[in-house]
């Protein structure tokens, strides 16, 4: 399969989320509640797929599939995006003193807020012309994802409070991707 075809693919998979939030949220009882857990989650699953791209190429010696990697970070910050104006518009319905109070008081509104802001200069600095430009920073900058992916597990962990075994799941996969990505720093440390 062509990379072009496997673009096309992961585009059209990337938008079933969307669809799926649009075909079913007049059947939910609390449609606003479960188009906020929705694209949240989608935000998180997106942005774990993304991170799963480099421990894959290198496990399958794949380089191709290092040209999904912008546009499943893209979709993840689409989610992201979708999952704040939700919240900002349906639930808080533009009360931006409560917006504001809940930043400042509840954690995991912190800590979720914390990670979209972080993941704007990723998502601004995506195309080729800004990895140009920024050289060797560009590379710097995009670490942020790291930070980012905990802070969205924490938002989604500190969310549900009582039954955690699916924010465990989520934790338990950043933490693999993220001990790949030290095993590997690691390994080539004590090569050189």
């Amino acid at each position: 399969m062509s990379i072009k075809t496997l673009k096309i693919i992961v585009f059209i998979l990337c938008l079933y989320p969307l669809a799926r939030m649009g075909w079913r949220v007049p059947s939910e009882v609390d449609p606003v509640a479960w188009l906020l857990h929705s694209s949240g989650r989608w935000a998180l699953t997106g942005l774990l797929i993304t991170l799963s791209i480099s421990p894959l190429r290198q496990l399958t010696g794949r380089g191709e599939l290092l040209k999904l990697r912008r546009m499943l970070g893209l979709y993840a910050f689409f989610y992201a995006v979708l999952h704040f104006c939700i919240y900002l518009g349906l639930d808080r319905q533009l009360d931006f003193s409560t917006i504001g109070r809940d930043i400042l008081k509840r954690p995991y509104i912190t800590v979720g807020f914390s990670a979209l802001l972080l993941l704007i200069p990723l998502a601004v600095t995506s195309t080729d012309a800004m990895m140009r430009r920024l050289k060797r920073n560009w590379g710097r900058l995009h670490q942020l994802v790291y930070p980012i992916a905990i802070l969205g597990v924490l938002h989604f962990w500190w969310l549900v409070k009582r039954d955690v075994s699916v924010p465990e799941i989520y934790a338990v996969l950043l933490a693999l991707l993220l001990g790949w990505r030290v095993w590997r720093w690691w390994k080539r440390r004590a090569a050189g």
